[in-house]
């Protein structure tokens, strides 16, 4: 049986869902599943070359010390996504303010913000990692004028797709359009990926949770007793603790097999650590597309109205029965 790539299915999708689509959303989705490509095979060199593994001399916006694959990866989804010619914002954790393509700044139809490589400190012990992105509307600028901020700090709400890749055994690239979640399989052997998820739906419930637990004596006291219920098994189940460090492949995780993953804000994060524009937004996108709930521990993540470009969040995200625990006891 052939397999459809992930070209076939969003233009399959488009002419079932968007008939009126002039086909510019396909072509844009095309630049990111190029520029992943070539991440992946950076990835894959990362223990035999110097050139793509080890960090840099440089921190980003966030504080943290850039890895040589950030940059790398940083630089080609920039490349990628500004030759669409229908981008005309993109932003990424990577750096301090959003950049415009100035050729398309009046028409581009698109912004794109993205976490070019979650997850990097991983890189040098062989952990999985990932790329994620989330694709906003944006109306028309004639006079090239408009705030750029303004476009680019939309609620979630708002999102037309979002998606991942996730870099680990195999590369996997899981996105949404708003309707349904579907996965695709990079096949190094014909540079396509395939598509192997048609229809990905979060269990109502699992028997896994996932957080930093080392953090566990700056939790909030909600959440402690949260996961001591998780712990004692009064849920009805026995659930284990499973955490990589690297959003991407938990959520990844917990979107295939249920359960709930766990960012509450700490000590030293009163208001979370994620970033909501270009981790938690996509990330619920795809969780609530696929049946499950994302939320800040009490509030919708998709309806949080954003400030700043790299604001920050706390992240609870998982299977509907999870969520519906955690809520009871936010309450």
């Amino acid at each position: 049986m052939l397999l459809q790539t992930v070209q076939q299915h969003i233009l399959e999708e488009q002419r079932r869902h968007h008939p009126q689509a002039s086909g510019e959303f396909s072509w844009l989705l095309s630049g990111i599943t190029l520029a992943t490509k070539i991440i992946a095979a950076q990835v894959r060199r990362a223990g035999i070359s110097a050139d793509v593994l080890g960090a840099t001399d440089n921190e980003n916006v966030q504080g943290e010390v850039q890895q040589k694959l950030d940059v790398i990866a940083n630089q080609v989804l920039m490349k990628f996504l500004g030759n669409r010619g229908n981008v005309a914002i993109m932003a990424s954790e990577e750096d301090d303010d959003p950049v415009v393509v100035e050729r398309d700044r009046k028409h581009g139809k698109h912004v794109v913000v993205f976490d070019p490589l979650d997850g990097s400190s991983n890189i040098d012990v062989n952990v999985s990692v990932g790329t994620i992105f989330s694709i906003l509307k944006r109306e028309p600028d004639p006079t090239g004028t408009r705030d750029i901020m303004s476009d680019v700090l939309q609620p979630g709400y708002r999102q037309i797709a979002a998606g991942y890749v996730v870099y680990g055994s195999s590369t996997m690239l899981v996105y949404t359009a708003g309707n349904g979640v579907a996965g695709f399989t990079l096949d190094p052997s014909i540079g396509a990926y395939l598509l192997s998820h048609e229809k990905i739906t979060m269990p109502e419930c699992g028997k896994q949770y996932s957080c930093n637990e080392a953090n566990y004596d700056s939790f909030p006291d909600e959440y402690k007793e949260y996961l001591s219920i998780l712990r004692s098994g009064k849920t009805g189940r026995t659930y284990s603790s499973r955490y990589i460090g690297s959003l991407v492949a938990d959520f990844h995780r917990m979107l295939l097999k249920g359960g709930v993953f766990i960012y509450p804000p700490t000590k030293s994060h009163s208001t979370g650590k994620l970033r909501l524009l270009y981790e938690a937004n996509p990330i619920a996108m795809l969780a609530e597309q696929a049946g499950g709930m994302a939320t800040d521990g009490r509030k919708r993540i998709l309806e949080i109205q954003p400030t700043t470009l790299h604001q920050r969040t706390p992240l609870v995200v998982g299977s509907r029965e999870e969520m519906a625990l955690l809520a009871k006891i936010m309450q």
